[in-house]
């Protein structure tokens, strides 16, 4: 469906008081844990890892609070009349987070909400660098200071949890830690009471949950006192300016967090449901994801935090030399558009004669990937939510995998492989060492996974053969898909989720865990019902902040099915490489359309797919964004800078750039009269210039435009 835009000339404020809390004296201490690391020339050294944080009890102590590493946001915990824990946030003078509650509901026990007293607060901090292997920032700066508060029932079962915060000086992340005790060994989670009471209205950009169509919805523009039943992320800009992203981090072994309005500006969560009336099981001790918060002055802000990676474990497969990022093209536009198909057949695409096609132009043009969907058995007849006829390890006749490797080793140039369950999970996991094993046989570093079936309709098969039925989102789910890059692992095999459960970090601890689908890319441009021109321009402050998205940009023909236009100009689809980060960017038209638009095609053979760094220029979400990116590999940058069906006029500085060196900045923009609306979206025009830091470009965007740039390091 779309969602026209909605402007909010009149945000709603609801300004609330908060609870006078009293200062507690505290230890503090370091520890880290983080991946391969570095302290900062600017910061002391982390205190060895082996260092724990010390309790120091407190009788019911009045109230907790902790600030970030520079003082500007504040976290504070107390207790209502009635023993309910509430939290807060602040920043600087405004109240961000009014008191809001925590606590459970179970299927078989109280739920855990009244009769709590803060039992003992601790405090800790930690100032680390860390490296991520491929990525959009080659380095990391975990700087936080953390706060863990003990609740414990004050009635008969005295049952306790951990709430502990993470807060960084653009965000807080916190999280329940739940340990083993008599009347609570496990739990069985109906649902979180954990809210999010804002102190002030403002605008919400917010995509429905628990939908058919799992995550592929656009983006609604309205006030934050009118959002639904929202998936997470979600974006807020409130009533004083300040931009806000709630999201979560580190989903392992936990349903989906989405979030449904309550009353007034509040926020509550809402977890997705699995197959049992438990929507979560625990054994033991437990701990849920991170629930987190970035806080920013402006859109910009929010995408250049590093909190939900920095919530996120370690790296813990060792060695990942083997995880490699690159773009691709592949046998898939034709099928998106009806005129392959992936079932067998005279219109099958994915023969031996048409994948030699697609190896000999990324051969020729230096990209080192090609996606090849429809290569196995399993696809005659309905697979979209019956996958159990699909085999991961069997070739049709006419695709010869052997040969295949073999003229793709001598083009250097590698195959993607695509495993589609149709939903049938389980039926996927049975083959696991299977499909693994004939990938790394056949030279194949990564394999596309995808679940085509409508929420809800995962096939899980239970050990005694009875079928149950799974959300996407749910736990059961949370666990399918690691148990699927951790496999995957074992071969050196990277994973491309489509279908996917929502990115939360779990990238950095699972490095061959690539990137993800989800937030309609760029097929639903070859159907009807197309993205709107600010479709994009809502992903890079709101899906993206979550991780990589493969959206599969570049249809440089900008037609779908039945020659229908895509809402977009040529100059747009080539900065949508930068704005959209992959580690994993397909150029997506055929060769044939390539061919037509050779000038075009330059810079998406030329741009990078691995960043050193990263800046956002400019941006309000769901209008414009400009992002600039270093190549790791060399000192040239990028710009990517997008619009929505608005024609804009945009002046970056550049001053990221090396000091005393000249760039030649080649720029691809909208031609005069390029329009998304109109035949002359096709219109673009490149000029070359020399530019130094500190000087200054003009973007001129058309409607529905953008502009790509590429500045060469002499």
């Amino acid at each position: 469906m779309y969602f026209a835009k909605r402007r909010d000339s009149s945000a709603d404020r609801a300004l609330r008081t908060g609870l006078a809390l009293g200062a507690l004296a505290c230890a503090l201490c370091a520890a880290s844990g983080t991946d391969a690391q570095t302290a900062p020339a600017s910061v002391p050294a982390p205190t060895p890892a082996n260092e724990t944080f010390k309790f120091v009890p407190q009788a019911n102590a009045p109230g907790a609070e902790e600030t970030s590493p520079d003082g500007t946001i504040k976290v504070s915990v107390t207790t209502d009349p009635d023993g309910r824990p509430l939290y807060a946030i602040t920043r600087g003078a405004e109240t961000i987070i009014a008191p809001s509650r925590l606590g459970f509901l179970f299927t078989d026990q109280p739920k855990i909400e009244r009769g709590m007293r803060i039992e003992r607060v601790t405090h800790g901090k930690a100032d680390t660098t860390w490296t991520q292997p491929y990525g959009e920032w080659h380095r990391i700066r975990d700087n936080h200071r953390e706060m863990r508060v003990r609740l414990t029932e004050v009635g008969n079962l005295q049952r306790s949890y951990d709430i502990v915060f993470r807060i960084q000086d653009d965000g807080v992340g916190f999280r329940y830690e739940v340990p083993d005790q008599a009347n609570l060994h496990g739990a069985n989670i109906a649902d979180e009471l954990t809210e999010f009471t804002f102190a002030e209205g403002g605008t919400a950009w917010w995509k429905p949950a628990f939908l058919w169509n799992r995550e592929e919805y656009l983006y609604e523009r309205t006030p934050l006192a009118a959002v639904g039943t929202a998936a997470t992320p979600i974006t807020m800009k409130l009533a004083s300016g300040t931009h806000v992203a709630l999201h979560e981090a580190a989903l392992v072994d936990y349903a989906s967090m989405a979030v449904m309005k309550t009353t007034g500006n509040t926020l509550k969560t809402v977890l997705t449901p699995g197959s049992g009336r438990p929507k979560v099981v625990k054994q033991g001790s437990w701990t849920t994801p991170w629930r987190t918060l970035i806080i920013a002055s402006d859109a910009p802000g929010l995408y250049m935090s590093h909190l939900e990676l920095n919530l996120n474990e370690p790296n813990k497969l060792g060695d990942v030399s083997w995880v490699k990022p690159g773009k691709f093209v592949g046998v898939w536009w034709n099928m998106i558009k009806g005129d392959w198909t992936w079932a067998r057949g005279p219109r099958h695409g994915a023969t031996t004669a048409n994948v030699k096609k697609y190896i000999d132009f990324a051969s020729l043009n230096k990209i080192p990937g090609v996606l090849v969907e429809g290569w196995n058995i399993g696809w005659d007849g309905d697979w979209a939510g019956h996958g159990s006829a699909m085999q991961f390890a069997r070739p049709t006749e006419d695709f010869d995998a052997v040969e295949l490797a073999r003229y793709a080793r001598a083009k250097n140039v590698y195959i993607i492989g695509h495993n589609e369950t149709g939903g049938a999970a389980t039926h996927y996991e049975g083959q696991f060492d299977a499909a693994f094993r004939y990938a790394a046989d056949h030279g194949i570093p990564t394999i596309k996974t995808g679940y085509v079936t409508d929420a809800g309709q995962i096939e899980r098969i239970n050990p005694d053969g009875t079928i149950s039925r799974e959300w996407h989102e749910g736990q059961w789910m949370a666990n399918h898909h690691l148990r699927v890059v951790q496999s995957a692992a074992k071969y050196k095999v990277s994973i491309d989720a489509h279908e996917p459960i929502k990115d939360t970090g779990l990238r950095r601890t699972y490095p061959n865990w690539l990137a993800r689908e989800g937030s309609r890319g760029m097929e639903y441009n070859a159907w009807p019902g197309k993205n709107p021109p600010e479709h994009e321009a809502n992903l890079a402050f709101t899906r993206m902040l979550e991780g990589p998205m493969d959206f599969t940009p570049g249809v440089l023909s900008l037609t779908g099915t039945d020659n229908s236009p895509i809402l977009s100009t040529i100059a747009k689809q080539l900065a949508l490489y930068v704005v959209l980060y992959s580690p994993v960017q397909m150029a997506a038209d055929t060769p044939e359309n390539y061919a037509k638009y050779p000038d075009a095609f330059r810079f998406i053979r030329d741009v990078p797919v691995d960043w050193e760094e990263t800046r956002v220029l400019n941006g309000e979400v769901g209008d414009y964004a400009t992002f600039a990116r270093r190549d790791r590999n060399s000192r040239d940058w990028y710009i990517g800078s997008i619009t929505d069906e608005n024609a804009r006029s945009l002046t970056v500085t550049l001053d990221f750039l090396d000091a005393g060196r000249t760039y030649t900045a080649e720029i691809y923009s909208d031609g005069p009269d390029a329009d998304y609306r109109t035949d002359a979206r096709h219109a673009i025009a490149i000029e070359t210039k020399q530019v130094r830091k500190g000087d200054t470009l003009k973007l001129a965007l058309a409607p529905g435009g953008g502009q790509a740039i590429r500045l060469r390091a002499k």
